[in-house]
């Protein structure tokens, strides 16, 4: 059996505090995909850096002059990416910058290797779609050690197999296909509690250790 992963210590506790106070709950959504291409950005955008903790950071690309929908658009994804990068910190030690923007032309919401996300459905601007996107930013569905170690149906590595296995018995496993992974992924809406969110965090983790 392969070895425990060990505890990633937590951060600290009055940031995330602050930062978990902008946790706002949606409404039921379905299933978020990786984006196969990168999104150019519109000529009118400008960029307002939001800071949601020390390692994952995130840039929200805002238009020069915005409409009332880009408005309201811009407040539910600064708060699901704020509450979904707070956990991220508060839980790995995971680093990424990620680049946010709005485009209404996206059926749902997906996440890029190069580090962008893009939302689009108001149904898709939540923690546990900003949660989902992060990970494919990170490389779940996106990059060469998924395909290495997710390409057969079951993840291979021994650091989230070992974990998964400490949540759910001895004989659990992740499964992957379609450039996602079950449980824990948080593919759709039905899949997301705290405890579920955390543990998702926590596999990601596991993963980059195993090579993902």
């Amino acid at each position: 059996m392969p070895p425990a992963c060990t505890r990633i210590p937590w951060r600290n506790k009055a940031v995330v505090a602050a930062l978990a106070a902008t946790l706002l709950a949606g409404p039921g959504i379905a299933h978020a995909g990786p984006q196969t291409a990168a999104a150019s950005a519109p000529a009118s955008a400008s960029r307002d850096q939001v800071t949601a903790a020390a390692t994952i950071t995130w840039t929200l690309e805002r238009a020069a002059n915005p409409t009332q929908d880009q408005l309201t658009a811009y407040d539910l994804i600064t708060r699901a990416m704020n509450a979904a990068v707070a956990r991220y910190n508060n839980l790995s030690d995971l680093g990424k910058t990620i680049t946010v923007r709005y485009d209404p032309g996206v059926p749902t919401a997906d996440g890029n290797i190069n580090g962008t996300i893009r939302f689009g459905n108001r149904g898709y601007m939540t923690e546990r779609t900003a949660l989902h996107e992060i990970a494919h930013t990170i490389g779940v569905g996106t990059s060469s050690g998924w395909s290495r170690l997710g390409g057969s149906g079951t993840w291979t590595g021994a650091q989230a197999t070992a974990l998964v296995r400490q949540f759910d018995g001895s004989g659990a496993k992740i499964s992957t296909g379609g450039g996602h992974f079950w449980p824990y992924g948080l593919n759709y809406d039905n899949e997301f509690s705290n405890t579920a969110a955390d543990r998702h965090v926590r596999i990601i983790a596991a993963m980059v250790r195993d090579g993902l």
